[in-house]
């Protein structure tokens, strides 16, 4: 920073002062049941071959022992005659039930789900967050803009989850993943975009029209209505970035001056600056200085001053205030303007400041709360 001095007699430069410091400046940027293998929860049955027992010749010269044996074998082969697939003799016990092996080979197969339920239950969780975007839309800025913003984000998380937990069919299932991804996201994007209320706030819809979400809905949404399944979604309006600019020079405010003083700004900035120059509460004028250009204020009043400025993108007049990339600064001395009478004409004085740094500038400054910022 730099400023410069000088006492004017009769409407010239008497002299002009300078010393070394150094200043501030801010650089701104003018902007995841496959059905198809699932268990059919019955146990696997299993085909089991059980051979009938041919009943033993009774041997010749044997008692009685040896023909209670021979009943008693007849008595253990038919049970597990009973017990062989066929149900008949041994001839069919000796070949595996077919019926069996079909019927373990074959589980039976689980239904698909029904496109048109999930239609359904795709209507049913985007309707409400439709009616909620409109609103946004509707919304005038400030406050009800910003309520709106937070119902139509809180809409958004439940028709994410709503569609997480729909059933959905399996030609269905990648795009209805990354809708619900896009809709968490496009609630994200709706409670960053609300508007601080103060000094630099962007607006909610040039915020929104810079969100990544709406693109990835209408992407997920192309893919599920190519299928069959309409999405129908109206997204926020936005806005593009602005870049409102006053003329060169031009006053932001001015009060009264009737002066001789004469004050000059050069802005050496990456952005437009406003300067303000107050006394105690009171705000004496406020001057527009584009980037790369300077402008002189003249008729300054007599009289101790504090020197702010502003520097930053598109001016938004009705909150006296830059939208983008903004600082807020002030210079720590104050500036003083004196007009005197003196033998052979008046004396006045002349300053210069330069809000960007410059070798051998005189002028430190420092950061002022927006909130602190004189209107």
């Amino acid at each position: 920073m730099r400023y410069t001095s000088a006492r004017a007699t009769n409407g010239r430069t008497a002299g002009t002062g300078s010393g070394t410091g150094t200043g501030s400046g801010t650089n701104a940027d003018a902007s995841t049941d496959t059905d198809a293998a699932r268990p059919d929860g019955r146990r696997r049955r299993t085909a089991t071959t059980a051979q009938a027992l041919r009943p033993a010749r009774r041997p010749r010269g044997k008692g009685r022992a040896a023909a209670l044996g021979t009943a008693a074998a007849f008595a253990l082969s038919l049970p597990l005659a009973a017990c062989s697939p066929g149900g008949e003799g041994s001839g069919a016990a000796d070949e595996p039930s077919s019926s069996a092996a079909a019927s373990a080979s074959s589980p039976s197969p689980t239904p698909s789900v029904d496109p048109a339920a999930y239609r359904r239950a795709l209507s049913s969780a985007l309707g409400p967050l439709n009616g909620a975007l409109r609103a946004v839309d509707r919304a005038h800025d400030g406050g009800p803009l910003d309520k709106a913003l937070d119902t139509a984000a809180a809409k958004a998380d439940t028709a994410a989850g709503s569609l997480q937990a729909a059933a959905t069919p399996d030609d269905a299932l990648s795009g209805n993943g990354q809708l619900a991804l896009a809709l968490r996201a496009l609630a994200q994007d709706l409670r960053s975009a609300r508007g601080s209320g103060g000094r630099c706030a962007t607006s909610p819809r040039v915020a929104l029209g810079t969100a990544r979400s709406p693109q990835s809905i209408k992407e997920a949404g192309r893919a599920l209505t190519a299928l069959g399944y309409d999405v129908t979604l109206r997204l926020p309006r936005t806005e593009r970035a602005k870049h409102r600019r006053l003329a060169n020079g031009a006053f932001v405010h001015d009060g009264s001056r009737g002066g001789l003083g004469r004050l000059t700004v050069k802005n050496g900035t990456a952005g437009d600056a406003v300067v303000t120059l107050t006394r105690g509460s009171r705000t004496a004028f406020s001057v527009y200085v584009r980037k790369g250009s300077q402008a002189t204020v003249r008729s300054v009043n007599s009289g101790s001053y504090r020197v702010y400025f502003t520097t930053g993108e598109d001016w938004n007049d009705a909150k006296s205030s830059f939208t983008r990339a903004c600082s807020f600064e002030k210079f720590d001395d104050s500036a003083t303007f004196r007009t005197v009478r003196v033998a052979g004409g008046t004396q006045y004085t002349v300053l210069t400041f330069t809000l960007n740094k410059v070798i051998g500038g005189n002028a430190s400054t420092s950061t002022v709360p927006p909130g602190e910022f004189p209107s």
